[in-house]
């Protein structure tokens, strides 16, 4: 019965170890898939070992790269400290780095009256002042009928002077002008370097003047038309305002449109050369072409005096916009700016000093230019005096 007994139990003992045995062995694997498994598992292992073995290097050369220019400018920046530390070279004390231009106002408003028609009204068109600004100048209006010796403090004040277009041919403004045309054959004699522009109507008062001759301009019908410059042959440019154009620009010029021709008078290369005192004052550097095919004389150069004349108008390309035959091209912003470039190049070698506070209170900002342009012709602004 015991033996019953334990042979039961043991065979209840095994029953019940092999019912306690059916659940995990509904996951049973075979040894053989078992060792695949470990096998899979293993490489699976090895291979993430790998990539994690692999990260900090990764890292690490991501880093390096991003590194290695900061290293580098670094060791460049040490090595800059290390060497000798650079000058800025001293400024040459002999030219005025802070040059002023006169420019000298036109009798009315620049629109005919449309803006201000008083009888004492004088205008200075902003380009003429931009146009000086551009090259590194302030300006000071001269202003054509205030007293004589408010007129000769301001000439105290200025290291060059600009005669600008316009009409006036007599009266006050005639003689004014040959009041500043004298100052500036004064100041020069003396020993300042101190230059002059003139431009279309400047031009042809100092002809007048010079010649004495109030008659000897003549006709011509260049109004509103962009023109070549041709260079009188065998005629150097060096020392003139067309010294430093680059030779390309110096071709163009005699080949394309560049140049703003607006004028009704000017004088002929025979007229001019047959003139003594002309002659003898100025050389021609340029000849240009009307609608009639008359040939006048467009540029010429003082031979003893910082004095450049222009029958064209080198301030139109860049800062006018009324009339559709302007220039607007590179190359024509190229000319404006290189003639304004040499101008106030010359005017930086004057003496002149003035105080810093008289030149302050009288620059031109100190009067406002008023917006014309809308009319779509004539000026765009203006500087209105009264």
């Amino acid at each position: 019965m015991a033996s019953d007994l334990l042979s039961n139990s043991s065979t209840n003992s095994s029953a019940t170890e092999t019912s306690n045995l059916e659940i995990p062995q509904r996951n049973f694997v075979p040894a053989a898939s078992h060792s695949r498994y470990a096998d899979s598992w293993n490489y699976l292992w090895i291979a993430l070992m790998i990539s994690l073995s692999k990260e900090p290097s990764l890292a690490r050369a991501e880093e390096s790269t991003s590194v290695a220019p900061i290293q580098l400018e670094l060791e460049l920046a040490e090595d800059y400290r290390s060497a000798s530390v650079p000058r800025c070279i001293e400024p040459d004390r002999k030219l005025n780095f802070r040059p002023v231009i006169g420019i000298l106002s036109h009798p009315g408003d620049g629109a005919s009256g449309r803006l201000n028609n008083a009888s004492n009204a004088s205008y200075i068109a902003a380009s003429y002042v931009k146009f000086v600004e551009s090259a590194g100048s302030r300006v000071i209006p001269l202003i054509y009928n205030e007293p004589p010796e408010v007129l000769y403090e301001k000439l105290n004040m200025v290291n060059g002077i600009l005669l600008t277009g316009g009409r006036a041919k007599s009266g006050l403004y005639y003689e004014t002008v040959k009041v500043i045309f004298k100052k500036v054959l004064e100041k020069n004699d003396a020993g300042d370097h101190f230059p002059l522009y003139a431009i279309c109507l400047g031009l042809e008062l100092l002809t007048m003047i010079i010649s004495k001759d109030t008659d000897i301009l003549e006709e011509f019908d260049a109004t509103d038309q962009a023109s070549t410059l041709d260079f009188v042959r065998n005629s150097s440019i060096e020392g003139t305002v067309f010294q430093r154009f680059p030779s390309d620009l110096l071709k163009k010029l005699s080949t394309d449109c560049l140049v703003m021709q607006n004028h009704h008078y000017g004088i002929s290369p025979g007229k001019l050369l047959a003139n003594p005192y002309l002659s003898s004052f100025f050389k021609v550097l340029t000849t240009s072409t009307d609608r009639d095919n008359e040939v006048y004389v467009s540029t010429v150069q003082a031979r003893n005096y910082p004095i450049t004349a222009f029958q064209w108008h080198p301030e139109k390309n860049a800062f006018e916009w009324g009339l559709s035959t302007i220039p607007h091209s590179d190359d024509a912003i190229q000319v404006t700016q290189h003639v304004a470039n040499f101008f106030v190049s010359e005017a930086r070698k004057s003496l002149n000093r003035p105080s810093a506070r008289e030149v302050l209170d009288n620059l031109i900002y100190n009067h406002s230019p008023t917006y014309c342009g809308r009319a779509g012709r004539g000026y765009d602004e203006v500087y209105i005096f009264t």
